[in-house]
């Protein structure tokens, strides 16, 4: 049997408004386990999204050899459908139960061929992947997903993708949501996949277990073998050496721009001496007239020769300096977010979990609390609670799917409207924070990739009128690369104000300083400060 291989050829693809992502990409990704990685609107999922077929290149071919199924970053379900009906099993299920009770017509035979265990199959993968709890039996497969956490949507999407038996399985940040367990599941699958397993994520541990790293970065992919570790280890060293280079070209430079204000100091001194002599006239004007034409030349070679060599030098170095990496840095400065020690920011009292359980606690200061548990034991039900109980200092909520814009704004225009007494100058400025420069921040809402949506979001609530005391966060960490994942840390770690955050991410937490953990289980709300 021939290996499953992905062949991508002179791909070109460009948006509807003109603003180029790719233009005549090559690449070759091979049977085995490859992360791609890049800084947000890069093009990942949108490579991702050319590969599966969802949309066409202007130019050049992708060829798939082998059976293809692709999970993509943002899954929304239609709470009404069955289980079943996500799975695409919903027909099959119908020919085998008329075929079981005496009523199979000779289609349904021609349905059910080959496939006699799906209902054994889909619910042995449901277990694999950590829904055993909620799916325990065939008939559980009549439900609708209307009750699903997020997490356990994306485990009941990435079921359907397997039960295609792929050959080619396009993962786009399959973790997101994902408590700790569900993610070692996924792991498992990773590992066992035998086929060609292409995953954009910001999951590190997810990353590790790759046999081959492809970067999207300028519009090109390059190939490292290992691990996302590796990975890392080759790009320090590398960018170690640019800087060394930028060091020595830029010494260079400064070298050379010496030595040319060396050079016009003795070439001026030439001149005012062979003008002293002109005026005396020391010498036959013949022969004066020679010397100085003969010293114009030899001036003008002198000049010539040292303009050339701080020219290249400063070609060198701005050749040196483009190997480096300008992977920039979210910053945030808001005094009147601030909250003072002490202060009372909410009460939450016998508020009901999803469990039954009341639970009670307070927020109090500039707080940083990290609300976690498994999937579906009721963490966004929990900040959803902590709205209901009113808290007591202006507050914003950045939920889960971002969806706090106008979707035909442009980002400006968003925050503009959330800010309506601050001057346009101030937007862009504050805009400029979040990495959205010059006509960055023109792009409409729409157009956004995942980790643009999430600086824009975070922009627009930010500079909100009042200015937010307290910021609830529902999984913030979905869909970034890893260099904004570090500087999202970074930049909430200045942020003045009462921090809650739902995430299952816990090194994102630690970096974070988290201050104080509630902890959500079947039995109830365990809370207590961190170690």
């Amino acid at each position: 049997m021939a290996q499953s291989y992905l062949s991508l050829s002179d791909l070109t693809f460009t948006w509807p408004d003109g603003e180029p992502v790719f233009e005549s990409l090559d690449a070759v990704i091979g049977t085995g386990r490859t992360g791609l990685v890049g800084l947000n609107g890069s093009g990942k999922s949108t490579l991702l999204r050319l590969i599966a077929g969802r949309l066409h290149p202007d130019r050049g071919s992708v060829t798939a050899r082998g059976e293809l199924a692709y999970l993509p970053q943002d899954i929304t379900l239609d709470p009404t459908l069955r289980i079943d009906r996500i799975l695409g099993i919903a027909d099959l299920r119908g020919a085998l139960h008329r075929i079981e009770s005496g009523c199979g017509t000779a289609a349904d035979f021609d349905v059910a061929q080959g496939h006699w265990d799906i209902e054994e199959r889909a619910l042995s993968t449901l277990r694999r992947l950590g829904l055993g709890s909620v799916l325990r039996n065939a008939s559980d497969l009549d439900r609708t997903v209307g009750n699903l956490s997020g997490g356990e949507t994306m485990l009941l999407s990435l079921t359907t993708q397997l039960l295609k038996d792929p050959e080619i399985l396009l993962l786009d940040e399959p973790t997101n949501n994902l408590d700790a367990e569900s993610r070692s599941r996924l792991y498992e699958v990773a590992q066992q996949f035998s086929g060609t397993l292409l995953v954009v994520s910001h999951d590190r541990d997810l990353l590790d277990l790759m046999d081959s790293i492809a970067e999207l970065r300028g519009g090109e992919i390059r190939m490292f073998g290992g691990n996302f570790s590796t990975y890392l280890e080759t790009i320090e060293a590398e960018q170690e050496a640019a800087r060394a280079a930028v060091r020595d070209a830029r010494n260079d430079m400064e070298k050379q721009k010496r030595e040319l204000a060396e050079a016009r100091i003795k070439l001026d001194r030439r001149k005012r001496y062979g003008q002293k002599m002109f005026e005396n006239k020391r010498a036959p004007r013949a022969a004066m007239r020679l010397q100085k034409r003969t010293a114009q030349e030899s001036a003008g070679k002198l000049r010539s020769s040292h303009i050339g060599k701080v020219e290249e030098a400063k070609e060198t170095l701005t050749e040196a300096e483009s190997a480096l990496r300008d992977d920039r840095e979210v910053r945030i400065d808001l005094p009147d977010t601030e909250v003072h020690s002490g202060q009372q920011v909410v009460s939450v009292r016998n508020a009901c979990l999803p469990s039954g359980h009341p639970v009670s606690f307070d927020v109090t200061g500039p707080e940083r609390i990290a609300i976690v548990g498994p999937n579906g034991v009721g963490k966004t039900t929990l900040l959803e609670t902590v709205v209901a109980a009113g808290p007591r200092v202006p507050f914003k909520t950045l939920p889960q799917r971002l969806d706090v814009f106008d979707e035909s704004l442009t980002v400006a225009e968003n925050v503009a409207a959330a800010a309506p007494h601050a001057s346009a100058q101030q937007i862009r400025a504050h805009l400029a924070r979040f990495l959205f420069r010059g006509n960055d921040s023109d792009v409409r809402a729409s157009a956004l990739s995942g980790g643009e949506r999430l600086r824009a979001a975070l922009a627009t609530i930010l500079l909100a009128e009042p200015a937010p005391r307290l910021l609830l966060m529902d999984e913030p960490t979905n869909n970034l690369d890893l260099p904004s994942l570090a500087h999202l840390a970074q930049a909430l770690r200045s942020y003045r104000g009462a921090l809650i955050v739902v995430s299952h991410d816990r090194q994102f937490l630690s970096d974070l300083g988290v201050t104080r953990w509630l902890e959500l289980t079947d039995e109830g709300l365990r809370d207590y400060e961190s170690p």
